[in-house]
């Protein structure tokens, strides 16, 4: 016997409530509720989370040191840094969920990776946004326009599994998940039961047919990926395109991995045939540096497992109004805060009367705390209107009484300060060790920001 089952759910963070409410008790949010109705069947074999979990599982519980653990073949693209975010390169039968905002280059990419692995693999492209014509128009404008790769314009997916189940291919692409159309429920397209039970049902193709699947997902307005956070739990790997429209260049950014580590970044510069890597960031946020130059310091920061060398500026001018103003971009506005707190009291500087205006340049958004060192010394040079010379670098935390703390990885660090062609680094003084003077460039070990400022402004 089949009954209705209705149920109202927060767009938002996916709170479920019996009664429609104007404001989430969960988080605040106001309008976000939807209704939800659909038929439930005990005997359903629909693919909802917990079935699907079911389903690719095993029929009982098994000792681990009996289980054979086999090593998964990957499958390597020509771009080299799509293989370094995905961990190593594609793992056949996974989920990936591909983020950001419109008109990024997610769909680009899909295409160009697509249209090369057509030429040795079976790929369905399923688009619900783009027709045929259209699909076709904007591979001949990247030159791809005579790739075997199969084009299915559709959004209903009983159609998308019936296409799948007769083409039977190894790479599906779903651009976008959001216009994607799950029959059976009554809810709008786009809606937060819609976006889940059609990844549910894409992670049930993924796993029992071993075929890749590559979602693309639209941002909201707040910067998370449309629909609950359940999307982004389901999936085996998320990565989110960034950059800033006023820039060529997109950074790919690796937010969760099953199969390798998270957080790391593959650059690519937008150009009019397509994407095309930049093997080399560390060059492209350095090259416009100018020489002599107060109120700027370098970085090594640490972008998963990859060191990028990124430029911070500052400007510090006194304030004309009665309170100081501080603007951040590329940087954390409460980590900034902080350091300029920390400044004043334990260097004495004094920046309660200064407006500071701090960038990471080149639209790079650094956020890990070995970059305080080199906010403190970009703020500092500007306070003091003393350059810092071009061939120093910088790596440190820094506490609230005035420390340099240790950071991780740093002779990865120190490596490519020096490959890149810097003569002197600083560090903090726990991370100092004899392997470190082998690397070629000096490296100079300071335990607070008092020793720093007095080594370069004294």
């Amino acid at each position: 016997m089949a009954r209705a089952r209705t149920q109202y759910k927060c767009r938002s963070c996916g709170y479920i409530s019996a009664s429609y409410l104007g404001r989430c008790p969960n988080c605040g949010a106001w309008n976000q509720f939807e209704k939800e109705s659909q038929e439930v069947r005990q005997t359903s074999t629909k693919a909802t989370p917990s079935r699907l979990m079911a389903s690719v599982g095993a029929k009982e519980a098994v000792k681990m040191s009996t289980v054979k653990a086999e090593k998964e073949e990957r499958v390597l693209t020509k771009s080299s840094e799509l293989n370094r975010v995905l961990g190593g390169g594609i793992v056949p039968g996974s989920l990936v969920l591909i983020g950001g905002d419109p008109g990024i280059g997610k769909s680009t990419l899909m295409l160009q990776i697509m249209s090369e692995l057509a030429e040795k693999y079976k790929v369905l492209y399923v688009s619900g946004e783009e027709s045929a014509s259209q699909i076709k128009l904007r591979a001949d404008r990247l030159g791809l326009g005579q790739s075997p790769m199969l084009l299915y314009p559709e959004s209903n997916m009983e159609h998308i599994r019936d296409q799948i189940d007769d083409v039977k291919p190894d790479f599906v692409v779903i651009d976008s998940i959001q216009t994607m159309n799950e029959p059976s429920l009554d809810s709008m397209v786009g809606s937060a039961s819609q976006v889940r039970e059609v990844t549910a049902e894409l992670m049930k193709i993924a796993k029992l047919d071993q075929v890749t699947v590559f979602v693309i997902g639209h941002v909201t307005k707040e910067g998370s990926i449309a629909g609950p956070k359940i999307l982004e739990h389901m999936v085996d790997t998320v990565l989110y395109f960034e950059g800033d429209e006023h820039h060529a260049y997109r950074i790919l950014h690796s937010v969760k991995n099953r199969f390798g580590a998270a957080n790391e970044i593959g650059m690519f510069e937008m150009k009019t045939e397509g994407l095309a890597e930049v093997t080399n960031p560390s060059a492209v946020f350095l090259d416009e540096r100018l020489p002599d130059s107060t109120g700027s310091a370098v970085v090594v920061s640490l972008e998963g497992t990859r060191p990028i060398l990124g430029e911070i500026q500052a400007l510090v001018t006194p304030t004309a109004f009665g309170y100081a103003k501080r603007t951040t971009s590329g940087l954390d506005y409460n980590r900034v805060s902080l350091l300029l707190a920390v400044l004043e009291k334990r260097g004495n500087l004094m920046l309660q009367n200064q407006d500071a205006y701090l960038s990471a340049t080149g639209g790079i958004r650094l956020n890990e705390p070995a970059i305080d060192l080199a906010i403190a010394m970009a703020i500092a040079s500007s306070y003091y209107d003393k350059e810092i010379s071009a061939t120093d670098c910088f790596v440190g935390e820094i506490g609230l009484t005035g420390e340099v703390r240790r950071v991780n990885q740093i002779q990865a660090r120190v490596k490519e300060a020096g490959k890149v062609g810097f003569k002197r680094i600083f560090i903090p003084k726990y991370n100092m060790s004899p392997a470190l003077q082998d690397l070629g460039i000096e490296v100079i070990p300071v335990s607070s920001v008092r020793q720093a400022l007095h080594y370069l402004f004294s």
